[in-house]
């Protein structure tokens, strides 16, 4: 049988994100992107109204609501055929997008931002994403350290499964992610990459988030010989080539900014491993 993969789709409707910023702010703009998304094979849409990138501020629940169910809103009234996800830490915006149409939750906290969001998820008995940050978007970056990346990302992601069960979440509707680039160095996240198979053993799926990143643009400026990292617009042969090699390691879960190209990369890449 052939090894499966979900693509989940990038929809930012923030003023602030490292590489859209702006873009999809307004409704039209963002429910077309959406649909484009889907177009090119997106199984999941991610939307999200606030940013996490390094150095991002927080935003309020009323202005995170704001930005994102209207988008939901609108792509659940079109019908798209593929899951929605609210990408968002809290409580009160992840139970207004579920109100709305979302049927997943992608919260880059693993359910520590918020005590109410474990509750949210398990009432609604709907997928969720538990991810492994480092202190928080504003500081995360702040020089970064590990004794063993994989092996304390390993342990954080265990703990926050056992927690989530705990709290009534069904197990098989909980996805990993072992959080590249948020509170990591370059030599962090291709560690992570590289021993991702000791992640997958955990036993849940594997969600892997390189798109466009920072030190992509490192590496590939690096191959160019030249110390001026690459534009994130130039970052899609980098994105490819890790999530590639994350699917031969375990992950099927592909959180990205142009669907299409990676489709086909790991439509090639899974006829390898059928």
């Amino acid at each position: 049988m052939a090894a499966t993969f979900r693509l989940m789709g990038i929809l930012n409707v923030t003023p602030d994100s490292f590489s859209d910023g702006g873009r999809f702010l307004l409704l039209p703009d963002a429910v077309a992107h959406g649909e484009q998304l889907v177009a090119e094979g997106a199984d999941i849409l991610d939307i999200g109204g606030e940013s996490t990138r390094p150095g991002a501020s927080a935003v309020e629940v009323d202005e995170e609501r704001a930005r994102a169910l209207p988008v939901i809103e609108e792509l659940a009234s079109r019908g798209v055929p593929a899951l929605i996800s609210i990408d968002t830490s809290k409580a009160a915006v992840a139970s207004a997008a579920l109100a709305a149409g979302a049927g997943m939750v992608n919260d880059v906290t693993a359910f520590r931002g918020d005590p109410g969001m474990a509750e949210v998820v398990a009432q609604a008995d709907v997928e969720c994403c538990l991810m492994h940050m480092r202190g928080q978007p504003r500081t995360m970056q702040d020089e970064p350290r590990y004794e063993d990346v994989v092996g304390e990302v390993r342990v954080f992601l265990e703990e926050r499964l056992e927690f989530a069960v705990r709290e009534g979440v069904r197990e098989e509707r909980i996805v990993l992610d072992p959080g590249i680039g948020f509170g990591k160095s370059a030599a962090h996240n291709l560690e992570l990459l590289r021993r991702l198979d000791e992640l997958a053993a955990i036993g849940r799926p594997l969600l892997v988030g390189t798109s466009r990143k920072s030190f992509l643009g490192r590496i590939i400026a690096a191959g160019r010989g030249t110390s001026v990292p690459v534009t994130p617009d130039e970052r899609l042969a980098g994105t490819i080539a890790t999530n590639v090699l994350a699917f031969e390691r375990g992950a099927s879960v592909f959180r990205v900014h142009e669907v299409a190209p990676v489709r086909d990369s790991l439509a090639v890449a899974a006829a390898t491993l059928a």
